[in-house]
């Protein structure tokens, strides 16, 4: 996993980073991480190429199944929506997780706070319930503090990010 840059970050933006790459690098089976917004953006992830597709996918618009309809954070986002149509239409109430196995991986999507989400995209060895209970812990310690600010302060970090990218790729051309 790279890590991404928390130069310049609040406390709690760097703490909320620091959560996501232990979450990855201490859960056996997790491959990668995406949180996303309410509204579906995404706000932080633990694979900086998932970081640039998603950044890239916001600039380009893509037509193919392996564009940004592939990313992990609209894949989370979409299901997440689903989900809580599905359980306002059964007066279910909240929706706390959805988990998918499939074949060769699983597809685990917790509610954080406000609408955000949680999703995490796992081997098709790891262990659900260890998975679910980290991804539990995750959220429990970062829902307090996944504030309107700090989701803001998360958008404009990768929004500079890519106009960095952006520069330097233009730059060496």
């Amino acid at each position: 996993m790279t890590a991404p840059s928390t130069f310049g970050l609040s406390s709690e933006a760097r703490n909320l980073h620091w959560l996501l790459t232990n979450l990855v690098e201490e859960v056996p089976g997790i491959q990668s991480v995406a949180v996303v917004s309410s509204d579906g953006l995404l706000l932080l992830s633990s694979d900086q190429d998932r970081n640039d597709a998603a950044r890239a996918a916001q600039t380009v618009r893509r037509t193919g199944p392996r564009g940004s309809a592939a990313d992990l954070a609209t894949v989370v986002s979409g299901v997440g929506s689903l989900t809580i149509g599905a359980a306002r239409l059964m007066e279910f109430g909240n929706v706390k997780h959805t988990m998918v196995a499939m074949d060769e991986g699983s597809l685990f999507v917790m509610s954080i706070s406000d609408g955000s989400l949680l999703g995490v995209h796992g081997s098709a060895d790891c262990d659900m319930s260890v998975v679910a209970y980290h991804m539990a812990l995750f959220v429990g310690r970062a829902g307090h503090v996944l504030t309107p600010e700090l989701r803001s302060e998360l958008r404009k970090s990768l929004e500079s990010e890519s106009s960095e990218s952006s520069e330097s790729t233009g730059s060496a051309r």
